[in-house]
């Protein structure tokens, strides 16, 4: 599979190198969850920096894998979204509720750190 997978603390980042098939979209979806439990991640990161194209399939995809992790207690933050791959989402109207974007791999860091702590504040 064309994604790197690491592991920065209670957070995981998943870099994606390159255009994915639908049944590698669908082992990374798997991936990342088992990976949730295995280590009690508190977040994830999904760099989708290398990708050209978010179609309809990709997009459902991501928001199968951040409803996933929420159930298994992490958040998730999809970083790297180009610039016109943004343009071609919104001209098709995809949903993308519920994910949250950051610019960059700092800024989701610290958005993380932001939703995890107030997280374990609030019990949940």
């Amino acid at each position: 599979m064309a994604v790197a997978i690491l592991r920065q603390g209670a957070y995981l980042i998943a870099s994606i190198q390159s255009d994915l098939s639908d049944s590698e979209v669908i082992e990374l979806r798997e991936e990342l969850t088992e990976l949730v439990g295995d280590y009690a991640t508190r977040g994830i990161v999904i760099d989708v920096a290398a990708l050209d194209v978010i179609d309809s399939f990709v997009a459902r995809s991501l928001r199968s894998i951040v409803l996933s992790a929420k159930l298994r207690g992490a958040e998730t933050i999809i970083v790297g979204i180009q610039p016109d791959v943004a343009i071609a989402m919104v001209q098709f109207r995809l949903n993308l509720e519920p994910l949250r974007v950051a610019l960059d791999l700092d800024a989701a860091i610290a958005s993380l750190d932001r939703l995890t702590r107030r997280g374990a504040v609030d019990g949940g």
